[in-house]
């Protein structure tokens, strides 16, 4: 057996969690490999809505192991919050909920650090979710981080060690007055921490292995988008970690030739969400209305998304970058109320037009159009490809042939039943 991945294509936010949710009963196992609580995976099934920033999209069904790789960096305060959250809805993760014993841990003090860092940056800040991911990430390159593993051997020598460190560095660095604010968040995650041990912590790469050897089914479910890798994103206004595909190797401990399909998500459009570069952003009442139809609101900091039109050079980037094998497309409903449709197919930088991703995006970088007729149909009513209006078939038609990968779902609402699978035979 082989493990499947599934990422985003974009800037984050493109609906991982639901199509996690819905893909899990084919598979034994779902795992995390890369990120921390920035992410915000929402899943709306039935009559119920719940974000997750941790704990894999495959929580909600029986059975299924759901685990928390190396490669995610893991919030005490957070993981109370979720169990605390998921056990209002009766469900008890005990019995399918595995922790890797070299997750790194987000304390207190890296997100004192994060907001310490923000604010020296100024006008030059990245748009941190101050969650204190970056700090942890520093670390844990640094090789001065913290693991769930080192909560049962020596820990509070560790954890002091590293808590003096950063003050000194808060103090001495940033001038930052941190006193008041530590107080509270390291109360908190303490009590934490006594939940976070009361879970199956493992050795998450050997449980994998073994997990494939026993030919069951894996999905690895990475968190934001190809385009905030730390490598391959728009740097620097990017994440601390690798949300590409070659992630989920380093992130669950997995070989490369255990790689089997790579799914790759996208919107209809584009979002983004803080600083950064953003080619098809649109500043007008397109882009308003785009935000209004897509509720484009992040699940994680509640911070209104930038919206634009679907960049064809980033995604062929990022289909490139990944190995990806097929497509999903999401919230196609959103564009169900405009009349024509604008899509970026090359970037025009200083007089010459390419459809290659370049090193750096910035305000030389122009978007090059071509305009699709709009479908106006309700999307979100209809339940088959064979309900589809000819020119939102076209409008998947035109990706599918621009990219060369097929697109085998589209989302046209938010709940697990708006899915349609595409027969593409």
């Amino acid at each position: 057996m082989k493990v499947d991945v599934i990422l985003g294509l974009q800037w984050g936010d493109e609906g991982k969690g639901k199509i996690v949710d819905v893909l899990t009963p084919k598979y034994d196992a779902i795992s995390r490999f890369q990120g921390g609580p920035n992410a915000g995976h929402t899943l709306e099934i039935n009559n119920f809505k719940h974000v997750l920033h941790t704990i894999p999209s495959g929580i909600f069904h029986e059975n299924k192991a759901n685990i928390i790789g190396n490669g995610v960096v893991l919030d005490p305060i957070v993981f109370k919050k979720e169990i605390d959250g998921i056990l209002k809805l009766g469900i008890d993760l005990h019995k399918n909920l595995y922790i890797s014993k070299k997750a790194h841990l987000i304390l207190p003090t890296h997100k004192l650090l994060d907001a310490a860092s923000e604010a020296a940056k100024g006008e030059t800040k990245i748009g941190s979710t101050l969650k204190g991911i970056g700090p942890t990430y520093k670390d844990k390159i640094g090789r001065d981080g913290l693991r769930v593993g080192d909560l049962f051997e020596n820990f509070n020598e560790k954890y002091t060690s590293r808590v003096n460190a950063h003050k000194e560095m808060l103090e001495k660095f940033y001038q930052f007055d941190y006193h008041e604010m530590l107080v509270a968040e390291e109360k908190a995650w303490m009590e934490g921490i006594e939940v976070l041990k009361s879970f199956t912590i493992v050795d998450s790469e050997h449980m994998i292995n073994d997990l494939l050897l026993d030919e069951k089914s894996v999905l690895a479910e990475g968190a934001q988008g190809t385009l905030l890798d730390i490598d391959f994103g728009s740097y620097p206004f990017v994440t601390s970690s690798n949300t590409i595909c070659a992630g989920a190797c380093t992130g669950l401990g997995i070989a490369p030739q255990k790689i089997g399909r790579v799914y790759g998500i996208f919107k209809a459009y584009c979002t983004r969400v803080g600083m950064g570069p953003f080619p098809t952003e649109l500043h007008c009442e397109t882009g308003q209305k785009l935000r209004d139809a897509g509720n484009e609101y992040g699940s994680t900091t509640g911070r209104p998304r930038r919206c634009g039109w679907l960049d064809l050079v980033a995604l062929k980037y990022s289909i490139m970058i990944n190995g990806v094998t097929e497509m999903f497309m999401m919230k196609s409903d959103v564009l169900d109320d405009f009349d024509t449709i604008q899509v970026c197919v090359g970037y025009e930088i200083n007089g010459e037009v390419t459809d290659r991703f370049p090193f750096e995006l910035n305000e030389d970088v122009k978007p090059v159009y071509v305009e699709l007729p709009g479908w106006k149909t309700d999307l979100t009513q209809l339940t088959h490809q064979n309900e589809f209006p000819e020119e939102f078939n076209n409008y998947i038609a035109f990706i599918e042939e621009e990219t060369g990968l097929p697109i085998t779902i589209a989302s046209v609402g938010p709940n697990r039943a708006q899915t349609i699978m595409l027969d593409k035979e």
